[in-house]
């Protein structure tokens, strides 16, 4: 072999081992990275109850008024959550719909209920872990704008997040956006602005969209098809989780798209009837998980079988955790009332 055949041989294994070098650096580098990477992972856990009225009808008898007992408290407006406080603690954003108003101004309006509770019982939501609250509903100006104004203004100064309609409401947990909407699909003008008040929170950059819709029809247990339109509709729009409300009553659980709607979680903390005859309710609990940002898919849902007094002859306007027969009859009921929507089981706690 000639010189400079020699040469350029050499030349030509330096490279090729330099080359191979090289690579073997690169790769070993990006397996280190590998390694060396640890996804993000959030947590969001979201808690919702049915319908809060802080508030008795003035026409209504006033023995045994949610008035009379929260006068009663002295200032302690803990009383009435205290049962439930620590479920409301353990999450990161609880959620109440909001059925009535928190004014001294105003005229009543023309209907057959109205409702107007004292500024101070904010402090019934302030002292208990509640960080949201839904006013898309039929009572959410009983006693006209001026009384919607002021629940709104109330709501604020207290922290307490609020929405309806167009005015939705973000909240930022643990790194993940939070889009809250609130329909209430009573009032056909109102449940037009759906599509808007989704898109709205998606376009300010929502992770989870909670949509809060109040509909259907009262002491029904069961959904009716406008209900399941409109709640297949939103999540087709992008809610991650239906809340419903309005019934007074519970009604099921369905699993659509891979996004749970609960059509009606029933009363909660209610004080239009001193005896409502149907004292069951449910705490819905639901744990969403995102990686990267991205949200997973999971089934990390559960139920917490409540009723809405302390006591079955009258409402003490303090809604409690229910145990042994009372749980097993709220959970039975509750699967039947899911059976319709191909819901064969539920997680309780």
């Amino acid at each position: 072999m000639s010189i400079r055949k020699l040469a350029v041989f050499a030349a030509v294994i330096l490279f090729a081992v330099s080359g191979g070098m090289w690579a073997y650096g690169k790769v070993s580098e990006h397996r280190r990275a590998e390694a060396e990477y640890t996804p993000s992972v959030s947590t969001v856990t979201v808690t919702a109850v049915g319908d809060c009225t802080f508030a008795t009808d003035v026409n209504a008898p006033s023995d045994g008024s949610f008035a009379g007992y929260a006068e009663a408290q002295n200032g302690d407006y803990s009383y009435f959550f205290k049962n439930v406080a620590p479920i409301f603690g353990e999450d990161d954003l609880t959620i109440v719909n909001f059925e009535g108003t928190l004014s001294n101004r105003g005229s009543r309006q023309d209907k057959t209920f109205a409702f107007r509770g004292k500024p101070e019982y904010v402090q019934i939501l302030t002292s208990s872990s509640v960080e949201a609250a839904n006013l898309a509903n039929n009572h959410s100006a009983d006693y006209g704008d001026e009384s919607l104004a002021d629940t709104i203004k109330y709501l604020n100064e207290a922290g307490i997040s609020n929405f309806i309609g167009t005015n939705t409401a973000m909240k930022d947990i643990n790194g993940i956006s939070v889009g809250l909407v609130g329909i209430d699909a009573l009032n056909e003008e109102e449940a037009a602005k759906l599509e808007k008040s989704i898109g709205t929170v998606k376009n300010l950059g929502a992770q989870l969209v909670i949509v809060s819709m109040h509909w259907g029809e009262e002491k029904s247990n069961e959904a009716n098809n406008e209900q399941q339109a409109l709640a297949h509709k939103a999540v087709d729009l992008g809610a991650d989780l239906v809340i419903g409300t309005h019934p007074h009553v519970l009604q099921g659980i369905e699993k659509y798209n891979g996004k749970y709607i609960a059509y009606s979680l029933g009363n909660f903390c209610f004080g239009g009837n001193n005896n409502p005859a149907d004292k069951d309710t449910v705490i819905y609990r639901q744990v969403f998980t995102f990686i990267d940002g991205i949200m997973q898919e999971d089934d990390n849902m559960t139920l917490i079988p409540a009723t809405i007094s302390g006591h079955d002859e009258y409402n003490d306007y303090q809604p409690s955790i229910a145990g042994g027969e009372r749980k097993t009859q709220i959970q039975n009921r509750m699967l039947q009332y899911s059976a319709p929507f191909g819901i064969m089981s539920l997680n309780f706690r």
